[in-house]
């Protein structure tokens, strides 16, 4: 793509938020006046995992010796003989076996009941309000990061706020004056960027705000590199490609907040047993090898690693082999200042409301609260539009 082409791009969305794209990698300027501070506290990165379509919770923390599990679910429950036991009562998923190494060094924290107030189960809306991290009645055109970096912006010495891999769906990193990156690797967009030239020009506002875009890109990629030699091996596979991108981008040094991942695929309405295993594996492997990259670079204990999802999936299983939409699920946090354990509560199978959902104990933004809060040292509450307490599973 050329220069002209870049620019008519930009100029096409001239007067609204500017992001413009090259061959598939995106950039989403800040307005010119946005104000910066140096903020020693994103030294601490989150990496964020949505597992796209709302994976099952109930088959992936297991309340194996509740006898309503397997009642529930006489096709799909998994066999006692293969779980991986976390305690005398929940137990993992046999495909999320690399998993257990962080649970035993108390480094990974399994939050169950995770949800919010009058669920709404379509998977467009229910994402917009875990991403917006608002009400479910309510309606916020700014992602939940995007308001915390407005309310704590990060350095602008640092290559961007946030970075999008395997997705050009900004979702929490959504807003007018987010400095985000999406892209697929850190070579195509180092590649990619030698086209955009920073100018001066002085003819007209809108041309002036499409070149800034432009310094914007040659600042990001001044700070990226791709060429990190990882003695880990990364699993050869979609998932295993964005860790990959996601460890290169730490070996960088280039400065970010976040980094956020999509394994896609969880709507299993039919045909869970199988397409579940395979999806677990691959979040599994590829979560143990973002650890051991991670623990190369140092980067260990500067990092939590957070899932999540617009939903779970309903308890009952349907005539398909498969789950339909539910309310709550269980969701990860991994990393060296995680305090391992499992927090939260277990599913109550005995206490399902009139639609066979169960009732949620955690409400997400209470983790968003943790990250705010505990991970970065900010004020929670402004950002989220109100208090919710943050969960003590990360250490000082």
């Amino acid at each position: 793509m050329d220069r002209r082409h870049f620019l008519r791009l930009g100029l096409a969305a001239a007067g609204a938020p500017m992001f413009g794209t090259i061959n598939g990698v995106s950039w989403a300027a800040p307005a010119p006046d946005a104000a910066t501070v140096e903020a020693g506290a994103y030294r601490n990165l989150l990496i964020l995992v949505e597992l796209k379509g709302a994976n099952d919770g109930l088959n992936t923390v297991i309340p194996y010796n509740n006898p309503l599990y397997a009642q529930l679910r006489p096709r799909l429950a998994i066999a006692r003989d293969q779980v991986l036991p976390l305690s005398e009562n929940e137990a993992l998923h046999p495909a999320l076996k690399p998993l257990m190494v962080l649970w035993q060094d108390q480094q990974m924290a399994v939050v169950q009941g995770v949800g919010y107030p009058r669920p709404n189960l379509s998977h467009f809306r229910s994402i917009e309000i875990w991403d917006t991290a608002s009400k479910s009645e309510e309606y916020l055109e700014a992602g939940w990061l995007a308001r915390a970096f407005a309310a704590m912006p990060t350095p602008r010495h640092f290559a961007a706020d946030g970075v999008v891999v395997g997705s050009n769906d900004m979702g929490p990193l959504s807003g007018p004056n987010v400095r985000t990156i999406a892209l697929a690797d850190t070579r195509q967009f180092l590649q990619q960027a030698r086209l955009a030239q920073v100018h001066a020009d002085g003819r007209n506002s809108a041309l002036r705000h499409i070149l800034s875009v432009e310094g914007e890109i040659v600042h990001a990629a001044s700070k990226l590199n791709g060429n990190y030699a990882f003695r880990t091996e990364f699993p050869k596979n979609g998932f295993g490609n964005q860790v990959r991108t996601a460890a290169q981008l730490a070996a960088s040094n280039a400065g970010m907040a976040v980094i956020r991942l999509t394994l896609s695929g969880f709507d299993t309405h039919a045909n869970q047993l199988g397409t579940q295993a395979n999806l677990l594996r691959d979040f599994a492997d590829g979560a143990g090898a973002l650890k051991s990259a991670l623990l190369e670079l140092n980067r260990w204990d500067s990092t939590t690693v957070m899932t999540y999802a617009e939903f779970g999936r309903r308890p009952r299983e349907n005539q398909s082999g498969g789950t339909d939409h539910g309310t709550v699920n269980a969701h990860f946090l991994m990393g060296g200042k995680v305090r391992g354990g499992l927090y939260g509560q277990a599913p109550q199978l005995d206490r399902l409301d009139g639609n066979g959902n169960l009732a949620y104990a955690v409400d997400f933004r209470n983790l968003y609260a943790t990250v705010i809060d505990r991970w970065w040292g900010g004020n929670s509450t402004a950002v989220l539009g109100g208090r919710f307490d943050a969960l003590d599973l990360l250490k000082a």
